[in-house]
């Protein structure tokens, strides 16, 4: 990534800015607790885990349009369930609890604020594109204080393309009323965020919390002369 102005900053928001690794585990556990798994004898950690995976795995097939949001919703749920022969919980409604738990969660990633404020006394125009849906990433950002930083949100669930479908990223730009030229994509997920900014045009940092695993450090190496590589958000200061 070359050195240039910037003028519009799109951030991505789970564990960019919002820790959702760290804010999920809260809101399970505290599902967890209201659904009274423990007295069925099921472990917690067994549980996060397992739906941890299967969750990751049905993102992967919705943002390849293979499955439908209510598909995504209730199989992460069902799948563990099922697999730890839990019997007398309803999915769906253990999903809606979930979802109701998230947003209820509001730690930050370290610096998140401290940059925002840096980044708005500078006068940068700063938006969100993040995958998600509508209500949930809403009320995130309302209860995380992080809403009034951003001119617009753009979410996957309303624009009807996830990242890193060109389309979220080109619609984002043409309402934020940006050039691609002067724009900056900020994300964790080499691909999601930073590869699928790079391919429409955008330059982007990627932030890698210093966990680059080993299919993300080919693409890094491959790629280290389109895109920034921090570890922490306070890096950023250095370069805008």
């Amino acid at each position: 990534m070359s050195r240039k102005k910037y003028t519009h900053l799109f951030f991505d928001l789970d564990n960019t800015l919002w820790d959702f690794k760290a804010n999920s585990r809260l809101a399970m556990h505290s599902t967890f607790q209201l659904m009274q798994l423990e007295e069925k004898g099921v472990d917690f950690e067994g549980f996060f885990d397992l739906y941890s995976k299967n969750n990751s795995d049905l993102w992967g097939a919705y943002r390849k349009k293979e499955i439908r949001k209510k598909d995504l919703t209730t199989q992460r749920f069902k799948l563990t369930l099922d697999k730890l022969e839990i019997n007398g919980i309803d999915p769906a409604e253990m999903n809606a609890l979930y979802l109701s738990e998230m947003p209820k969660q509001s730690k930050l990633v370290d610096g998140a604020i401290d940059l925002l404020d840096y980044l708005k006394n500078k006068n940068y125009q700063l938006f969100i594109i993040t995958n998600g849906f509508s209500e949930v990433q809403y009320n995130k950002l309302k209860s995380s204080k992080l809403l009034p930083y951003f001119k617009k949100i753009f979410i996957s669930e309303e624009i009807k393309a996830p990242k890193p479908a060109r389309e979220i990223f080109e619609h984002a730009i043409k309402s934020a009323n940006a050039r691609k030229s002067t724009s900056l994509m900020i994300g964790d997920d080499l691909e999601v965020d930073v590869l699928g900014a790079l391919c429409a045009g955008i330059d982007a940092v990627y932030v890698h919390h210093s966990n680059i695993p080993d299919v993300e450090m080919k693409h890094h190496k491959k790629l280290n002369k389109r895109y920034l590589a921090i570890a922490e958000l306070q890096e950023l200061k250095a370069r805008l």
